[in-house]
């Protein structure tokens, strides 16, 4: 029987909800949750994480994000799936598996650019089976753990922004940066890997590693606009929701998904009003305690 208390995404939501928020309103003013990614505006930080087979189909969740202005981000799924979601006119970012056939990869690469794709993505932490020495098989499709030499390949294969997903040290932050990614997505694939370190925790000190002009995304436990800010004022640049957005999606699909981000921008608006915030870059460490008795 397992050991409940190796459940990685339970001891990431243990660490967020440890993390308290000191209030400063004096002179604070209504704040903007609009911020650029990738030279384009979007209303919120808050992203649709990389979600994949959807049971109705992952277009009506692309146009939630792009009702709600907010970046999609697709995972697993043929090319027919990234185009549908295209046409929608959501920006997307296309996260391919790391198939053993690299051809796959590169045919995916190829379409996501050539439709118009906002970037796209490896996820590299999905390799490996859970629990297990050996590479994992999904839906039929056998897994390789890319090297780095293939990794830069991918990464010089096209002229979209790349990020690697899965990230979950400063060592292969660094090593994605000097890859030539864009950034990295920051995150353990929902407890895939026991006892692994919660994202939010490791966020300082891979902003420390990489500096300010490296993208960092953190993904996995952001359950609403509360956690998001904290992401946020840890260090990264936008946060993905991916959770979150399954019931409303399966209930009201496209207009459930634009409500519960609009309900998660709105709470994060919240958090930078009480923090005197007044624009996503202004959200402040400092205002941020781990809460040691709790």
């Amino acid at each position: 029987m397992k050991n409940q208390n190796a459940n990685s995404d339970v001891i990431a939501r243990k660490y967020m909800d440890s993390l308290v928020i000191e209030e400063r309103v004096l002179g604070a003013v209504a704040p903007s949750s609009k911020v650029t990614f990738l030279g384009e505006q979007f209303d919120t930080p808050i992203m649709a994480g990389a979600l994949s087979h959807l049971k109705n189909g992952m277009a009506p969740y692309a146009e939630g994000a792009r009702r709600a202005g907010a970046v999609c981000f697709i995972g697993m799924g043929d090319n027919e799936t990234l185009g549908a979601c295209l046409d929608t006119g959501a920006k997307v970012v296309k996260i391919v598996k790391p198939y053993a056939d690299r051809e796959e990869i590169f045919s995916r690469l190829r379409y996501a650019e050539e439709h118009g794709a906002l970037a796209v993505g490896l996820d590299g932490g999905h390799a490996i089976k859970e629990e297990s020495p050996e590479f994992d098989v999904i839906q039929g499709c056998p897994m390789k753990l890319p090297t780095l030499e293939e990794l830069k390949e991918y990464i010089n294969y096209t002229k979209l922004p790349f990020f690697l997903k899965d990230i979950l040290s400063v060592r292969d932050a660094l090593l994605a940066k000097e890859l030539g990614a864009a950034g990295v997505i920051i995150g353990h694939h929902h407890n895939l890997m026991r006892w692994a370190t919660p994202p939010v925790y490791l966020m300082a000190q891979i902003r420390e590693a990489v500096g300010d002009d490296f993208i960092l995304i953190a993904d996995g436990g952001i359950d609403d606009g509360f956690d998001a800010f904290k992401a946020l004022a840890m260090g990264a640049d936008m946060v993905c929701t991916g959770r979150s957005l399954m019931m409303p999606y399966m209930k009201e699909g496209a207009e459930g998904v634009a409500a519960q981000l609009n309900t998660m921008t709105d709470e994060l608006k919240s958090m930078m009003f009480r923090t005197c915030a007044a624009e996503v870059k202004d959200i402040d460490r400092s205002v941020i305690h781990e809460a040691w008795w709790l």
